[in-house]
């Protein structure tokens, strides 16, 4: 039996899977101790953004939300479903309708950083204390010109 594979999006002022997605989220950080927005932010950030999400079967396997700009807010993908190239396609989404994608990710967070230079994001430049908990982060872009983003929504069609 095949798993239908289905994109559904909250666009900027929707909240409809905002539940769910913050279960998700929540799920990620209990397991792996990222991801630790408090709620207040995490639904504030959630209903500004434009939130893009991944249903397999009806389960939440990840969700990506950016603001207008092309910054990534969030990006999350159970660990049950990585490696099927979702995080890649969320990102491929965004990439299409920005000139440019940024984002920042913790400094120790060797998954995510691997993840986003796989990708093709550059780091430009490492931010002391920057999380609430005191954490450093990296700031990363993706696409100065469209051409970067282009290959990447290639990348991901293969």
């Amino acid at each position: 039996m095949s798993a239908t594979v289905e994109t559904r999006r909250d666009p900027r002022g929707d909240a409809t899977h905002e539940a769910r997605a913050w279960e998700r989220k929540e799920q990620i950080r209990r397991e792996e101790a990222i991801l630790k927005q408090r709620r207040s932010f995490f639904r504030d950030a959630y209903r500004r953004a434009d939130c893009r999400l991944l249903f397999v079967d009806d389960d939440l396997a990840g969700f990506v939300s950016t603001r207008r700009d092309g910054y990534i807010l969030f990006l999350a993908v159970a660990p049950e479903y990585r490696g099927e190239g979702f995080g890649e396609r969320l990102v491929a989404d965004v990439a299409r309708d920005h000139e440019s994608v940024s984002c920042h990710a913790r400094a120790t967070n060797e998954d995510a950083l691997g993840f986003y230079r796989h990708l093709g994001f550059e780091t430009i430049r490492r931010i002391d204390g920057y999380y609430e908990d005191g954490g450093d982060a990296y700031y990363l872009k993706l696409g100065q010109d469209r051409s970067l983003s282009e290959k990447l929504s290639e990348f991901v069609r293969r």
